[in-house]
């Protein structure tokens, strides 16, 4: 059996080698090449065809049975708050409740609210434009706020589900989603305030950027009704969330939770109705036609299909591992070392992040990977893991990133300066995540 599981361990690494050589030599979407390395790795192990199929077909269903509905939903809920300007009106009133001299905090709280159902690239235009304001009326660098802003929105985005990557990475860890958004809160939120504001700040003071030419010429969506109250966009914000505690902290306290905490409290239930209010109170309210209305849910649905599909190839990927016998011999090995299965996620997650560059797919990926060799493991919680995945997910955006080049073209930065700036931030958000999640594994262990 060690000299079996040994050759499958060596066949699964050179699965892990073709899918990132098909996706940075042969440019192929990250989708196909995780079929093709799943094929391969499947037929290299000498699995029957029929069985390789099965765990295809298995993997990818099991991965999307849950995941396609939060995503969807999500979706919808964050193009609702986009099209009706409420994250711009709420970081407005942040703005004022913080007062001036606060400004970089209230931004900051602004796009870690925004950012919780929002995608981060529609987060960061939404805000941007205020970040160029107040960088233009104080006459500070644009970093000063464009940092903060930009440093909430990249960590809820890799952290916080419903975001794809994180919800894909509880899935397939088989994580509880609520104590997931809980404890990825929780971490979230000191790794924005050392990497935004403490590092943000203070590189701030060191490099001035000025209010770039596209600030001049670039004009966000508007509507013509008033954006809505801060009220309802905080309401929305935290709707989903707060059903799902609910469930959660009832499931805790009583062991099996009472069937209505179960239902309100269910992710689907949660976002569903969220979803349905959003598109009332921020479609219909507001003055757009049943038409409208189901229009923009239609198109709220279609950049998030690669992502599904993505999301499937990762558990197809996992399942073929699970299947080949390759997951149970690296687990049994990792087990019995002294190895901390946080730290084989986190490195894992922060090689494929760093070779291709999409947090997405260094998460969904390498929760695949992992999720067969530490499933049950004792002393670790599947939460944590899906924690330590996402900060390595979240690590060194540079050139082969679009996040980098969408920043880097927003701020008005030349290449140099985004890597000292952008870069670095996403470099200590990571470390700062990981390491409070080991002083969390340790406290508890």
């Amino acid at each position: 059996m060690p000299s079996d599981g040994s050759h499958l361990l060596l066949l699964t690494l050179g699965a892990i080698a073709l899918l990132l050589f098909l996706i940075l030599w042969g440019r192929l979407h990250a989708f196909l090449a995780l079929m093709l390395s799943s094929i391969a790795l499947g037929l290299a192990a000498g699995m029957p065809a029929a069985k390789l199929l099965k765990s295809l077909q298995t993997g990818f269903g099991e991965a999307l049975g849950f995941i396609a509905v939060v995503v969807a939903l999500g979706a919808m809920v964050g193009r609702f708050l986009e099209h009706s300007g409420g994250g711009r009106r709420l970081a407005e009133w942040l703005l004022g409740m913080f007062g001036k001299d606060r400004a970089a905090w209230a931004v900051l709280t602004a796009a870690f609210l925004v950012g919780l159902p929002i995608f981060f690239e529609v987060g960061f235009i939404i805000l941007v434009p205020l970040a160029w304001s107040l960088a233009r009326e104080s006459k500070r660098s644009l970093l000063y706020y464009g940092l903060p802003i930009a440093c909430a929105l990249t960590v809820t985005h890799a952290m916080v589900p419903p975001h794809p990557a994180p919800s894909a990475a509880a899935q397939l860890l088989g994580a509880n989603l609520g104590k997931t958004i809980l404890y990825s809160i929780a971490v979230s939120i000191p790794m924005a305030v050392i990497g935004g504001m403490f590092y943000g700040l203070w590189i701030a003071n060191r490099i001035y950027v000025p209010v770039p030419e596209i600030a001049q010429r670039q004009s966000a969506e508007q509507t013509t009704a008033a954006p809505p109250s801060v009220g309802l966009v905080l309401l929305l914000l935290l709707l989903p969330v707060l059903m799902i505690f609910t469930a959660t902290g009832a499931e805790m306290m009583s062991k099996p939770a009472h069937p209505v905490f179960t239902m309100i409290g269910h992710p689907f239930v949660a976002l569903l109705v969220t979803a349905l209010a959003a598109m009332f109170f921020l479609g219909t309210r507001k003055g757009l036609t049943r038409d409208a209305v189901s229009s923009m849910a239609t198109q709220s649905l279609g950049p998030i299909g690669s992502l599904l599909a993505i999301m499937g190839g990762g558990g197809a990927f996992k399942q073929v591992i699970v299947d080949s016998g390759a997951g149970a011999y690296a687990g049994t090995l990792l087990a019995n070392s002294s190895v901390s299965p946080l730290l084989v996620a986190y490195l894992v997650a922060t090689a494929l992040r760093i070779a291709q560059g999409s947090a997405t797919v260094a998460i969904i990926t390498g929760a695949g990977i992992v999720s067969p060799l530490v499933k049950d493991i004792p002393g670790y919680s599947p939460e944590m893991i899906v924690l330590a995945l996402c900060a390595g997910g979240t690590i060194l955006s540079h050139v082969n990133d679009a996040g980098f080049w969408l920043v880097n073209e927003m701020m008005g930065m030349s290449v140099p300066q985004t890597l000292r700036t952008w870069t670095v931030m996403k470099v200590i958000t990571s470390i700062v995540g990981i390491a409070i999640i080991m002083a969390v594994q340790s406290l508890v262990a």
